[in-house]
């Protein structure tokens, strides 16, 4: 039998991944579950991913890709007029509100780094690329400590259940920000 040219299958198996933890969470995730998901034998997954946590490794890594995006596309954080503070709290209050269900499984991904060591990389890379962006605005500790507080307004969100202020965001974010300017005087 011919072997059949699948360029796409790869991605099609992340995606499954995505759909499969979406639905299930991690634990519902296995070789099995994204194979039938994805429509495909259950020798193409462990083919392209060999183990579970490679598989989990590329799920992660795609779903990062949608926030730190963002914030590389927003031009205004590189202004040196702009308001950091409000650029960042408008920058979290569009991702929020995009489906909760994504922006859930975002960070189960997350944070399922604390118990699988070979997520931590890919889970430092999406505080890199943020921490990045905003170096070009402040120094790197209050980068970090600016994506730190992004993270706990998140929690906060996904696990109360409550609507995401984005004027207290600002004003927290703001607090960190001007921290340095004030330091400085």
């Amino acid at each position: 039998m011919a072997r059949r040219y699948d360029p796409e299958r790869r991605q099609r198996i992340i995606e499954a991944a995505l759909r499969v933890a979406g639905e299930k969470g991690i634990a519902g995730l296995s070789h099995r579950t994204v194979a039938a998901e994805a429509d495909v034998p259950l020798g193409s997954t462990t083919y392209h991913f060999k183990t579970l946590d490679d598989l989990l490794v590329a799920a992660l890594r795609q779903s990062n890709e949608g926030f730190a995006q963002m914030v590389r596309d927003r031009g205004s954080l590189r202004d040196p007029d702009a308001d950091v503070p409000a650029e960042l709290a408008a920058l979290l209050g569009e991702w929020a509100s995009g489906r909760r269900e994504a922006v859930e499984l975002e960070y189960e991904l997350y944070l399922s780094a604390l118990r699988r060591p070979a997520l931590r990389p890919v889970a430092a890379e999406w505080c890199e690329g943020v921490v990045e962006v905003l170096r070009e605005r402040t120094d790197p500790v209050t980068a970090r400590g600016l994506v730190a507080v992004m993270d706990g307004v998140c929690l906060q969100v996904l696990l109360t259940g409550a609507e995401y202020d984005e004027t207290y965001t600002r004003d927290l974010l703001g607090r960190v920000f001007n921290a340095v300017a004030s330091a400085g005087s």
